[in-house]
């Protein structure tokens, strides 16, 4: 067995304050061929910018904030923002949707002919098809980084490579999957070789239709947010024939014989569509480690959102539901589909374009957006869409990449200078971050990061203290975990260091208690501090949604917020501070490792997307302040 890639963990703490990082000579080239390929910085030229956004909202009502510093000595200014980074325009097409239809599904493209080209009352895009396929849910199954490394991973695992692309097929070409667990035997390999990805399997254009409508429409009531129904274990009907096979929807009394006609589906009202427990089919996420011996030693909670969501206070009690057009009269509940598939605002939608005269229009409808935080991976399928199959052209890719920085600009999280004092030579600038989504923030895939950029600047504008820096490569200045992946940052409540960061990630650990980035020997954490959901309280939470590390015993770090001081030159008069919360779905050293494998094609592929594309982080938020 070919050995798993994995660096020892050292005993001594893994950041030491004010102590000098070396990078390595490896490191230096890597970092400098990224830095030639990718973007290179000028002025503020290294963070991308969000679209303009509505001032964040106010925290929830049992998230105090701390009051802001005494009126007079600071002065809020307005963040500077650097120019966004604007794609040359190629008016790139994408491939038509698909047409067929298997013994469970019918395509993304049948479902179209009747559910695109649609429009609300006041004359908005509604078209349902139209936003889907620029989505990550349709192009679950051509994420190129996401074929790269279940690669990686059955290459670091050949003995157990089925039973990686079974896991993973099953959320990412669950249409396809479906068809062959259905009906064994099963093929191997299911998705390299001659499966699924071959052009040539017959299931190819069922597994690269991603998360498709008649997937997710077809899952029954069955379990849902129960241990059984997590993982990929969607329950669905595939005992029922045509025209009577249901496919749910949200609205009750729908008109059915155009549907059982067309595509042999009976509409149902089905509560389920409107209910965050479907999500969790696929959101909650256990998968298979293998300790040292190669031996499956247990599940491993790689992505929790859904769980999250329940233990905070955006989640209903236990069993309560809420039908469609009641989702804006409940309080602080707020469900998966409510931030991730958000409502027409000008009602009236006719959900189908040749929708008998009984079909009835719907106020409350929900658009399909599915957005989410993955501006990186968007970028590149819209610029190799020949590569990765795209059937979503550039206009379609762009909308979703503005949808998705204005989600994370306006509605992901809120960062505030809410003191600053001088104690002795240095100044105390305490920085609050706060949550506004339902689940930890980054959630999802470990890859994921966020972190504080502070910088403190004098009157002419000299840099007298700066953490957090983020470079053209996707690495942070000072990051133990970028220049050594046998360390991370711990958890702050101080930082008193250029070279400290508060960076909100979760780190895995295997069953040798060795840091990896290898998701198939993960069997912990050895930190997640990701901020919390408001509501959160992490002494009660569960292990697999637990606080690990040093963030675990921060009074400061609760649900919903993080609180912490940085310790700066004083200066003289005209002091400057800016605050900015930074995030990027794919970190530093996840790429690192994910380059050791560039013998395989996947990753060799994925890796020349890469040498192409913008690794800037995008800004969440951002504060400053100027002192008289």
């Amino acid at each position: 067995m070919r050995a798993a890639r994995t660096s020892p963990l050292p005993s001594q703490p893994a950041c030491q304050p004010g102590r000098r990082k070396q990078i390595p000579l490896t490191k230096k080239i890597l970092l400098t061929v990224l830095a030639l390929t990718g973007v290179v910085a000028g002025g503020c030229a290294w963070q991308r910018q969000p679209p303009p956004s509505a001032a964040p909202a106010p925290p929830a009502a049992d998230q105090p904030v701390p009051p802001p510093p005494a009126s007079g000595n600071v002065i809020t200014v307005a963040v500077e923002a650097a120019p966004p980074r604007l794609p040359a325009r190629t008016n790139r097409s994408g491939r038509p949707l698909p047409l067929f239809e298997t013994r469970h599904f019918v395509s993304s493209g049948r479902c179209a002919n009747c559910h695109d080209l649609l429009t609300d009352r006041a004359g908005n895009d509604m078209s349902i098809a139209g936003h889907w396929r620029a989505t990550m849910m349709a192009n679950a199954a051509r994420d190129p980084f996401w074929q790269a490394k279940v690669a990686s991973e059955v290459e670091r695992s050949p003995h157990i490579g089925q039973v990686i692309q079974q896991k993973c097929a099953a959320c990412h070409m669950p249409m396809a999957w479906t068809e062959v667990a259905d009906n064994p035997p099963l093929p191997e390999p299911v998705i390299f070789g001659a499966g699924f990805l071959d052009p040539a399997n017959p299931l190819h254009p069922v597994a690269m239709d991603g998360v498709s409508c008649a997937l997710c429409h077809q899952i029954a009531d069955d379990g849902l947010g129960g241990d059984k129904a997590h993982s990929g274990k969607y329950p669905l009907d595939t005992a029922a024939a045509p025209p009577t096979r249901p496919l749910y929807g949200p609205y009750r009394q729908p008109v059915a014989a155009p549907m059982q006609g067309a595509v042999g589906f009976t509409p149902t009202y089905g509560p389920q569509t409107n209910d965050s427990a479907l999500c969790a089919t696929c959101h909650t996420l256990f998968t298979p480690f293998i300790d040292e011996a190669g031996n499956i030693a247990g599940a491993f909670p790689e992505q929790t959102s859904y769980l999250e969501w329940r233990h905070s206070s955006y989640a209903p009690p236990a069993g309560q539901r809420h039908d469609i057009d009641e989702l804006d009269e409940h309080g602080p509940v707020r469900l998966c589909q409510e931030c991730h598939m958000p409502h027409s605002d000008g009602g009236g939608v006719t959900i189908a374009r040749w929708a008998p005269p009984e079909t009835p229009e719907r106020d409350h409808f929900s658009q399909h957006h599915f957005v989410g935080g993955n501006v990186h991976m968007l970028e590149i399928m819209r610029d190799n869409p020949a590569q990765v199959e795209a059937t979503a052209g550039e206009e379609h890719f762009d909308a979703a990449i503005q949808r998705t920085l204005a989600q994370l600009s306006s509605r992901t999280a809120a960062i505030a200078i809410t003191k600053v004092e001088k104690r002795g030579e240095r100044m105390a600038v305490e920085v609050q971050v706060t949550n506004k989504v339902g689940h930890k923030f980054p959630t999802g895939f470990p890859s994921r990061r966020a972190w504080i950029h502070l910088t403190v600047t004098d009157a002419a504008g000299t840099v007298l203290f700066e953490s957090g820096r983020p470079q053209p490569s996707g690495a942070i200045d000072g990051n133990d975990n970028d220049l050594d992946p046998g360390r991370f940052e711990p958890h702050y409540q101080t930082i008193d260091a250029p070279d400290q960061v508060q960076i909100y990630e979760a780190v895995m650990g295997d069953s040798e208690n060795r840091l990896t980035y290898t998701l198939l020997r993960a069997s912990r954490y050895f930190k997640d501090n990701r901020l919390l959901p408001a509501g959160f309280d992490k002494e009660s939470a569960a292990p697999e949604i637990g606080v690990y590390g040093a963030a675990r015993n921060d009074g400061d770090f609760q649900g919903g917020a993080d609180r912490l001081t940085y310790l700066v030159p004083a200066g003289g008069p005209g002091l400057s501070i800016t605050a900015e919360l930074l995030y990027t779905p794919l970190s530093y050293p996840f790429l690192q490792d994910l380059a050791v494998d560039d013998h395989l094609p996947p990753v060799r592929r994925y890796l020349r997307m890469l040498a192409k594309a913008d690794l800037r982080p995008v800004r969440v938020a951002g504060v400053a302040v100027r002192l008289p």
